[in-house]
């Protein structure tokens, strides 16, 4: 069995989570309401206050399936309760950042600043030289946060760029010059 997609889905207070058919799943919480439509192949019950997902039988495509699809309905679960939240750095002589309204503005060394709009759903917040991006869907959240880091990745010689908080970024030697 898949360590993970054996484990049970523990459903917190305040937390309804309704299976329609074609493994439609619609968690719905404080924060807000999340469906989304699962593989058909796998079992999704509602046992009490868990959600238990089976695998039919043990193809290589189904074990994978499994963990998958208990993961996505965890990550549903976390988003309505918790929430998702990313934190991007803009690090670089120059390098700004300005929100106003719905729109990012971005001053990266390109000729023309960089506007960036926040998706539905995506609530974003500039302290500094930070960019905070929030949500309850963690697959849009960690989308929008790779879609600001690629407007200009960290570079490995000065480290001046947009990275993630929790990102090292490997250092490289510059040039040396000659004897």
């Amino acid at each position: 069995m898949s360590r993970i997609g054996r484990m049970p889905i523990a459903i917190p207070a305040g937390v309804t989570v309704t299976i329609a058919e074609n493994n439609k799943v619609t968690v719905k919480g404080p924060k807000g309401t999340l469906e989304r439509v699962l593989p058909a192949e796998m079992d999704i019950k509602l046992e009490g206050s868990e959600v238990i997902v089976t695998r039919p039988n043990d193809l290589k495509k189904m074990k994978s399936l499994h963990g998958l699809t208990r993961t996505l309905i965890n990550n549903m679960v976390v988003g309505v309760t918790e929430g998702y939240q990313k934190v991007l750095e803009v690090n670089g002589v120059g390098y700004r950042v300005q929100k106003s309204g719905k729109k990012i503005t971005l001053h990266l060394g390109y000729s023309h600043p960089v506007e960036v709009e926040d998706p539905e759903g995506i609530e974003s917040t500039v302290d500094g030289n930070k960019i905070i991006i929030k949500g309850i869907d963690k697959e849009k959240v960690g989308q929008y946060a790779a879609n600001i880091r690629v407007k200009r990745a960290p570079e490995p010689y000065k480290g001046k760029g947009i990275k993630y908080e929790d990102e090292v970024i490997r250092r490289k030697v510059g040039k040396t010059g000659k004897k």
